[in-house]
């Protein structure tokens, strides 16, 4: 739940086109990683998913990524997300949270998830609450104070988990999404001009259909 005034990758005009093809995807997760960022990303990793198994599970950051704090201390849906976490649930793929959170929260991440949980939801506003249900088990959460984001730690525990499947992650600052890049996930940093919010729910889905 980091902030970070570091926002713009400079990169524009995403071809998304009706049919997704593969050309299309290729184009489009490399023009979705920070410039700069390297580690096996973009172009060439989406090319080895041929390799790995049709997944994809999809991890996101949550403060200014899915949800928003208000000045006076209420939290809510980021316009969008709602809406896109809907879309990732009715194409059945699945999502988790890679996020920070004090360790004296709880000693595992159940604890921890649960700590969590409660402070959003006290001072959550909004007809519909926050689809915790989605997240099942894969809500990481840092142990020590080592482990907070950007350290790799969670990402590498979350790689730890997902077997062959292949990874994304999504957040709003460019820092976040340049570590996982430099590990292998497919990187995407949302909420930048001229795209979509979000990496678009079919494109995910093709992605898992790709492993095949």
């Amino acid at each position: 739940m980091n902030r970070s005034p570091s926002k713009g990758l400079g990169r524009a005009g995403l071809a998304l086109g009706a049919a997704l093809a593969s050309t299309v995807l290729c184009a489009t997760v490399s023009a979705a990683v920070p410039g700069g960022a390297s580690g096996g990303t973009g172009t060439d990793s989406v090319a080895r998913t041929g390799a790995e198994s049709a997944c994809p599970v999809v991890y996101f950051d949550l403060g200014e990524t899915l949800v928003h704090t208000a000045d006076d201390g209420s939290i809510g849906y980021l316009p969008g997300a709602a809406s896109y976490l809907r879309a990732l649930r009715e194409h059945h793929i699945r999502i988790g949270l890679i996020t920070n959170v004090p360790p004296s929260w709880g000693r595992t991440d159940a604890e921890r998830a649960a700590r969590l949980k409660k402070e959003v939801d006290a001072t959550w506003r909004g007809s519909a609450p926050f689809a915790w249900q989605d997240f099942g088990d894969r809500i990481l959460t840092p142990r020590t104070e080592a482990e907070r984001k950007p350290a790799p730690a969670l990402w590498q525990r979350a790689q730890a988990d997902s077997g062959r499947c292949r990874l994304v992650y999504q957040a709003e600052t460019t820092e976040e999404v340049k570590v996982a890049a430099s590990l292998g996930y497919l990187p995407y940093q949302v909420g930048q001009p001229h795209r979509p919010t979000f990496l678009p729910a079919g494109l995910l889905e093709l992605l898992g259909r790709r492993s095949h």
